[in-house]
């Protein structure tokens, strides 16, 4: 029972010691935008979400929310590829992010315009 219970604590505590997540916030007027990365050993996750609420300046546009999410692959030391499909269109949104000690740049292409997955 001890060596159970034992085992059952170590895989925990090693399970735990492989998995980071880091999140990025840009905040542009009225306009947020998130980027989360999760990296359990290695395998990594890029999730991207944009909060639209429309300025002074933007009269006649609505509010929205937008998001994309997939897996990623390491394509440098500090850039990541995302690319997900969209179920709806034929269109493929690709993120590539560029990392560095101060935050995050984030291309996406011209088909996550209009993206839904």
């Amino acid at each position: 029972m001890k060596k159970s219970l034992f085992l059952a604590v170590a895989m925990l505590v090693s399970g735990g010691a492989f998995a980071a997540a880091d999140h990025y916030v840009l905040r542009d007027g009225n306009h947020v935008q998130h980027l989360k990365i999760t990296k359990i050993n290695d395998d990594i996750t890029v999730s991207a979400d944009v909060d639209f609420e429309p300025n002074a300046n933007e009269a006649g546009k609505l509010p929205c929310t937008g998001e994309v999410s997939g897996e990623a692959k390491s394509v440098a030391a500090n850039e990541l590829v995302m690319k997900e499909r969209s179920e709806t269109e034929a269109a493929v949104c690709e993120l590539k992010i560029h990392l560095t000690p101060n935050g995050a740049k984030v291309e996406q292409s011209k088909d996550c315009d209009n993206f839904s997955p």
